[in-house]
């Protein structure tokens, strides 16, 4: 099977792609390298992805309707993973047009791109930053997200009801993925505990937000991938049940469907910077902030749907996915 895999020089869309390779899979990567953060970190995980024959790969941006059209004239694809995305919530607040290009031009391309070239799953990167303003704990698809506190997270809802649309005019198979807080190796250095290792090692000041007082479901990168894999050939039916009056809003008469993928077990983020602490064998420096604009205080994934679907059970703890991140920190940046 061929497999389409927007964002391949991505964190998430590196690490899915190994898997797959190694998987048998023949695998068509697409990304447009931007600098949002270090390029270089980029080519260095597409270097791993050129050591497979089974793997190409294209340099362009989705919001280029020309060049993606171009690559599935060339390429015979089944199955599109879409990861690409102008991500992060407080880059929304100075940038929101990037989102826009990325997240609601390109998105629309990727799924015109699914119509007309009849392929059979569309999986796609939704976050769990749609439920927004809600506070019932934990977070489950059933819940209406009509209260976003990001652009970022507005964007992402805007992709699920935008794959809504092309399953219910075209019978389009879409998949929409709710991710959260993924960490691991090879992670973004805009993420949280990225930036905190940099800055721990470095001897600086790591400002913790909120004053402390956060709570998140981080969910180790090999968990993530194996959850999307385990989707790839369950391509959402019509739900003969769904109720007009009493809708569900992750399922639908169309053949559509939306997951929570989280590790449904939520760490204070004290816990989870004492870890990260105890590998790097150090005691960061702390100065205590209040909320950021556009963040929420918790996260907390029911994954109920997506186990029963698939099996999905993730099975990497706090400890050992932070110290094989610090691992693998310490030998890409040579630290001793």
């Amino acid at each position: 099977m061929s497999i389409f895999v927007t964002g391949a020089a991505g964190f998430i869309g590196m690490h899915l792609s190994k898997r797959l390779l190694e998987d048998g899979y023949t695998i068509v990567g697409y990304d447009n390298l931007n600098d949002y953060y270090d390029v270089q970190l980029k080519k260095d995980r597409l270097g791993i992805l050129h050591e497979y024959q089974n793997f190409t790969f294209y340099e362009a941006d989705l919001a280029d309707r020309e060049a993606l059209e171009s690559c599935f004239e060339q390429e015979e694809i089944e199955v599109v993973i879409n990861l690409a995305a102008q991500a992060g919530v407080r880059y929304s607040l100075e940038n929101p047009h990037a989102y826009i290009d990325s997240n609601i031009l390109g998105f629309t391309n990727v799924l015109e791109a699914c119509r007309h070239n009849n392929v059979k799953h569309l999986i796609y990167a939704s976050s769990s930053s749609v439920y927004g303003a809600n506070v019932k704990m934990p977070f489950t698809t059933s819940d209406e997200v009509n209260h976003p506190v990001s652009l970022y997270a507005a964007s992402k809802k805007s992709n699920e009801l935008m794959a809504h649309t092309y399953s219910h005019l075209f019978d389009l198979p879409t998949t929409g993925l709710r991710f959260f807080t993924v960490y691991g190796t090879y992670g973004r250095p805009d993420m949280a505990y990225f930036s905190f290792a940099k800055d721990i090692l470095a001897g600086n000041t790591i400002k913790v937000f909120n004053e402390g007082n956060m709570q998140r479901d981080f969910t180790y990168i090999d968990d993530i991938v194996d959850g999307i894999v385990r989707l790839i050939d369950k391509a959402p039916q019509p739900n003969e049940n769904w109720d007009r009056e009493n809708p569900d809003p992750s399922s639908s008469y169309a053949p559509y469907k939306v997951y929570n993928i989280g590790n449904n077990q939520p760490v204070k983020l004290m816990d989870f910077i004492q870890t990260l602490e105890k590998h790097l064998g150090i005691e960061a420096k702390k100065e205590f902030l209040p909320m950021q604009p556009g963040d929420v205080q918790a996260t907390f994934a029911d994954i109920e749907d997506l186990q029963k679907t698939t099996g999905f059970e993730p099975s990497t703890t706090i400890d050992d996915g932070l110290k094989k991140f610090v691992d693998w920190y310490k030998e890409y940046y040579r630290v001793d």
